[in-house]
């Protein structure tokens, strides 16, 4: 294995999921569903500039590893928010205000929020969410396109240049003194107290619809994936953070394929909360700072929704240390063809190679020469400071060759 690829030569937990149903059925259609998928695919495909992201083949990375092939999806170009999260809370926002409009009678879609045709009336209501950065961009993204106010919550560990990112768009940002879960729980406060709605990627009792339409918005990814890829895969890595993105991507390729991949999701060791929930059969939350460089994944609640998808039908889950991704963003940021990835965009990419340097995990994982692997390279450099610290260099130097 060359050099590069042995450097990922580290510590890892893994745990095989025992409530997993090999080979069942997707049965889950009253969280996410194909038919979800299309009515989401139909209103973002709408969207101004929209266009779908590159897939890009590893070529040479699977020959270094022993696989037929890497795929990896790249959302750095992904609107102007560089990560996959704009799919989701911009379309739940859109859902929302045309529900709004229609309890008043009005018929309308994202072009006539888009248009503003109905901003004297969506311009009366404020959304609101915590985030640890991609998603409240998002949202606040989404809050602008389509005509309404918002307020985003986040907390101690959020840097600066998240903070920046997300008040471009226009959102008030309250940056609060807890972890991420302190600001979920102060998000629905402050929206319960005024009226506003919270648009949030994960559910809790009591609050679940607004969260799968979050998720269905991510399916447009992996459809548009599928279509750019020559074959099926065997392999998905996946991030985790609250599950709500692994939910989305294993949900649309359990119901959409008759040989559906084997799953992995791999998440921080400091906020392993999915692995966790594996591990005791049950959501498990895990406590504490939660602190990672991997900050979009710096959850410690699971999402009840994404949790009953993810245990019917991933059946490994992995835990990592920071370690490996600075080395995993500068092994593409050093690329013949340069790729641009996030510190949170990479961790299943991380666990891939670091199940590539450990014969015994390999073997669990069914990984072999035949073996062709997907990767969604879920975020660019959405906090550009941190990218230029881990990487050694900005993205712009990185794009030019400096």
């Amino acid at each position: 294995m060359p050099n590069s690829y042995s450097d990922f030569a580290l510590s890892f937990s893994h745990i095989l999921n025992p409530k997993v149903q090999s080979g069942a059925h997707y049965e889950h259609q009253d969280i996410l569903s194909l038919e979800g998928f299309k009515l989401a695919n139909k209103e973002i495909t709408s969207w101004d500039n929209y266009k779908p992201t590159p897939l890009h083949s590893f070529d040479d990375m699977a020959e270094g590893t022993g696989v037929a092939s890497i795929f990896y999806k790249d959302e750095n170009p992904r609107f102007t928010l560089k990560s996959f999260k704009a799919l989701g809370g911009a379309y739940a926002v859109a859902n929302l205000l045309i529900q709004k409009l229609k309890e008043k009678g009005i018929n309308a879609n994202s072009s006539d929020l888009i248009k503003g045709t109905y901003r004297n009336k969506t311009s009366e209501l404020t959304v609101c969410c915590a985030t640890d950065g991609n998603h409240g961009r998002s949202v606040a993204w989404g809050a602008q396109q389509f005509g309404c106010n918002c307020e985003i919550y986040i907390h101690r560990n959020v840097s600066p240049g998240r903070e920046k990112a997300i008040a471009k768009y226009g959102a008030v940002v309250n940056r609060i003194k807890g972890n991420y879960d302190d600001s979920v729980r102060i998000a629905a406060e402050v929206a319960d107290s005024n009226g506003y709605t919270v648009v949030s990627d994960t559910s809790y009792e009591g609050y679940t619809d607004i969260p799968k339409d979050v998720m269905q918005g991510y399916t447009v990814m992996v459809d548009e994936a599928m279509k750019q890829m020559s074959d099926i895969p065997t392999h998905v890595f996946l991030q985790g953070g609250v599950g709500g993105f692994p939910a989305a991507m294993v949900s649309f390729l359990q119901e959409s394929l008759e040989c559906p991949p084997i799953f992995v999701v791999v998440e921080p060791v400091n906020a392993d909360c999915l692995f966790q929930s594996a591990a005791n059969g049950e959501p498990t939350a895990v406590h504490g700072d939660l602190d990672t460089i991997m900050a979009g994944l710096a959850c410690g609640e699971v999402s009840v929704l994404a949790w009953s998808i993810l245990e019917s039908h991933v059946p490994h889950f992995m835990s990592i240390t920071d370690e490996s991704i600075p080395k995993a963003m500068q092994l593409l940021a050093n690329r013949e063809t340069p790729i641009i990835a996030g510190e949170s965009a990479i961790t299943g990419l991380a666990g891939f190679l670091i199940a590539c340097n450990d014969a015994s995990l390999k073997s669990k994982l069914m990984i072999n020469e035949n073996s062709k692997v997907l990767f969604f390279g879920t975020e660019g450099d959405t906090d550009e400071e941190m990218y230029e610290q881990l990487v050694g260099k900005s993205s712009e130097q990185v794009l030019n060759g400096l």
